[in-house]
């Protein structure tokens, strides 16, 4: 019955475009443009509506398609392998961040979870797009402490800006 009832939410789940208009995802393309000023990791941002009938039924959890998610934007494809991703899965209400291995030891899973609690709470709030833009100054925050960028120093940015949605 569980199984069913995933796969109904799943079935039903809202449109991110619905959350994320045209206006909003500009703004979040600023968040990453912004951040990633002040330091030389990548920030991306993907949000999923909900995941496929055969993924929902089968079981596929949130964190690992935030995985799958990871290696098909390439967000592990950086030279500092320093890139992160804010993931969301909209059917399951699952804020997800998979960061590279540059962030090991520097970065701690208490502290990803805290960025995650910050967007959870706008989300819950119904402010879907100001929840984003401050998960991404959060996540910027921890990578400007470990990868920080001079002020005159040049920064080739290695991933898009723009936000995904799947």
């Amino acid at each position: 019955m569980e199984r069913l009832k995933r796969l109904v939410r799943h079935l039903f789940a809202a449109d991110a475009r619905h959350l994320f208009p045209a206006a909003s995802l500009s703004r979040i393309t600023q968040a990453v443009v912004d951040g990633e000023r002040r330091h030389h990791g990548e920030i991306c941002f993907a949000v999923e509506s909900a995941l496929s009938a055969a993924a929902a039924w089968s079981g596929a959890d949130a964190r690992s398609r935030a995985h799958e998610v990871f290696a098909r934007l390439r967000v592990w494809d950086t030279a500092g392998n320093n890139g992160v991703l804010l993931y969301l899965l909209l059917a399951e209400h699952r804020i997800e961040i998979v960061a590279d291995r540059g962030y090991d030891g520097r970065v701690s899973e208490a502290q990803w979870r805290g960025v995650c609690e910050a967007v959870e709470a706008r989300m819950r709030a119904g402010e879907p797009e100001m929840a984003v833009v401050a998960g991404i100054e959060a996540m910027s925050d921890l990578v400007a402490m470990h990868f920080p960028r001079a002020a005159d120093a040049a920064d080739a940015n290695e991933l898009p800006d723009d936000p995904h949605l799947l």
